[in-house]
């Protein structure tokens, strides 16, 4: 085998702000660890945190390797893992989820109280040729899956414990607040519940109208709520909230019919503005919230993938390669309402 073979590039946050691509050792995979190659990875905007710095400290240890949202193919297996995962496509979840505590062993991997460990943020990520990950994290695609695609079902499994959250029923008037990446891929998700009305609601109206493309049967503004019956009344059976805004969590709880479901799905920043409490009690509201996806809502974004039923790639709005991190962090944060999912490609 070449030198080159034996070496990997990867992307190093040194510290916030500070970043250079490095050549590295090609990592063999421990005792129940996978390598993987990866095909790409997406930014998001807690990688845009984690270069300004602006990312809790609890959740992020310098120097690291970003990248947590991505595909690739399983390259190599280390000691007691099934040398068959070899060749395979795959995506993983990015939690490092114990397994021991209550909450794992009731099966919300997510609420883990073990301590937070994540790929990209604690542990090296994907912005590298490859990744080397428990191989109990995967999630196998078909011999078929587009991983360009693929390496948005991060995200997608963030929308999935979203939608299992909220339990959506054929025939419901449900509003997604926010056509960012998870607006939209909630949009695709929820569209297969066959409801009578699911609107999209985004301050920019192009992302709005985007979401008619994916299943929406309307878009608009948050001043245009005269425009649309059910949003004057307040009275959407369902509200997926995505965008994490400072006013959306109380917006999302007007936009609600008495006795509604809302799920909050964006991550807020202190300061945001509260949910009126005498609002969520009078109309009764059922509120959920969502950090992260759990073993199971991987799982089903995987398979909703994998059947047809969601389709990411038309998010997809700018490939780079590696060596342009600092691009790519740039376009994420530059609020053009063009830009869309951004990847970097090894």
């Amino acid at each position: 085998m070449t030198a080159a073979l034996k070496d990997v590039r990867a992307v190093v946050v040194d510290e916030p702000g500070v970043h250079r691509l490095v050549t590295l050792p090609r990592s063999s995979p421990g005792p129940g660890e996978v390598r993987v190659a990866v095909h790409a990875a997406g930014i998001c905007a807690s990688d845009r945190e984690l270069y300004d710095g602006t990312r809790p400290a609890a959740y992020v240890r310098y120097p690291v390797t970003p990248g947590h949202e991505w595909s690739g193919t399983v390259e190599a297996v280390g000691e007691g893992v099934d040398p068959q995962l070899t060749g395979r496509k795959t995506v993983a979840e990015g939690f490092r989820a114990c397994l021991r505590c209550d909450r794992c062993r009731e099966g919300a991997t997510s609420l883990c109280t073990g301590g937070y460990e994540e790929t990209g943020f604690t542990r090296p990520g994907a912005f590298a040729d490859s990744v080397v990950l428990p191989a109990r994290l995967l999630h196998l695609l078909p011999d078929s899956a587009d991983l360009r695609a693929a390496a948005l079902l991060e995200p997608a499994a963030v929308v999935a414990a979203a939608v299992l959250a909220a339990e959506p029923r054929p025939g419901e008037r449900i509003a997604v607040v926010g056509a960012g990446t998870l607006g939209l891929l909630a949009v695709q998700l929820l569209a297969a519940y066959s409801p009578t009305r699911l609107t999209a609601v985004d301050p920019r109206r192009p992302r709005a109208e985007h979401a008619l493309s994916m299943g929406a049967t309307h878009a608009r503004t948050p001043d245009e709520g005269g425009v649309d019956p059910a949003v004057a009344a307040g009275g959407y059976d369902l509200v997926v909230e995505t965008a994490g805004a400072p006013s959306t969590a109380h917006d999302a709880c007007l936009l609600a019919r008495r006795g509604g479901r809302v799920v909050l799905t964006g991550m807020f920043e202190p300061g945001a503005q509260g949910i009126d409490p005498v609002h969520l009690s009078v109309s009764q509201l059922t509120v959920r919230s969502v950090f992260g996806a759990s073993s199971a809502a991987w799982s089903f974004a995987v398979r909703t993938f994998g059947e047809g039923l969601l389709d990411p790639a038309p998010l997809i709005t700018h490939e780079l390669p590696l060596s342009s991190f600092g691009e790519a962090v740039g376009l994420v944060g530059s609020g053009d309402p063009t830009v869309g999912k951004v990847l970097l490609r090894p």
